[in-house]
Formats: C-alpha cells, structure tokens, sequence
C-alpha cells in the first residue's frame, strides 16, 4: 500500500460541499483517506483572485502507483470543471496535488515527486505541520516544520474548520 499525501483546495463554488464530494471522489477513485489536517483560508497564491481559498492535506492509502493516481487525480478534477492547460494559476473548485508519495522522489513530463513546490508555500505547509509536523522531505532533508520555519511566504493562513 502506497501513504500519499495530497493538498486540495479551491476558491469557487460552495466550498463546503465541493470538499465533502472531493472526499467522496476521492474515497472512491483513489483510495482510502487515513488521516485529515483542518481546513484553512488563504489567500491566492501565485495569481489575484476574488475570493480566498479553502485549503487542506490529506493522507490517502492506495494501491495505484503514482502515474495512475495522477491521471485519476486529473478526473476528478475535471468533475470539478477544471480544464487543464489554459492557465497555470487560476481560480478553481477543486485542485488536487500530490505533495509526498511514500518517500519516493520521481520525475516525468508529467508529474514531479515531491511537489517542487512544498517549502515556497504556506499553504501547503501549516496543514502539512498540524498532521506530520517531523515528516522529512526527502530530497531536502527537513521536517515540514523546519520547511516552514524557512518559508519566505508570509500569507495569513486561518484556520477555519477543525479536522473533519
């Protein structure tokens, strides 16, 4: 069994309710969610936006390997409407990335393990601390919360939902 961890978050739409059907998504498509941090609001990261983002990391177990995960990742994300290669950061119902997959490191044209960007964002990083706060990247050798100690990003991240 693969332990992979994944970010998810979005802007748009009833956030409530596009979080609970991602769950459902993903219980069904990827694998078995085993653990969930709190739901924070953030700011948009990268782009300007309207409205603030909802956004979580969660731990899944799953026998897919890590291609296929990504390419179930991506229906999901187009039952959300998403449409991929218009925009690199854009407002959005549902974004699912994968952040840790066990404590592999792998790169293809389409996928980059661990996310590349894990240390850079707050976002990613206080939800990651709240669930596997000594977690050690792989590559960078840090604990997520040495990785957040570090991170330039000064983005206000409230906590708006305890874990669910």
């Amino acid at each position: 069994m693969n332990k992979v961890f994944l970010g998810i978050g979005g802007n748009i739409g009833n956030k409530e309710k596009n979080f609970n059907h991602a769950y459902t998504l993903i219980e069904l498509k990827l694998g078995k969610i085993v653990q969930k941090s709190s739901v924070y609001e953030t700011p948009p990261w990268g782009f300007q936006a309207e409205h603030a983002f909802w956004n979580q990391v969660i731990v899944i177990e799953t026998k897919l390997e890590a291609e296929e995960l990504l390419w179930r990742i991506h229906e999901i994300e187009a039952d959300f409407g998403r449409k991929r290669g218009i925009e690199r950061y854009s407002s959005r119902e549902m974004d699912i990335d994968i952040l840790y997959f066990n404590d592999e490191f792998m790169e293809s044209k389409s996928l980059i393990i661990p996310h590349p960007k894990i240390h850079e964002r707050r976002f990613v990083l206080v939800p990651l601390v709240e669930i596997a706060p000594k977690l050690k990247h792989p590559l960078r050798r840090l604990t997520s919360i040495e990785m957040l100690e570090s991170c330039r990003d000064d983005s206000i991240i409230k906590k708006i939902q305890d874990k669910p």
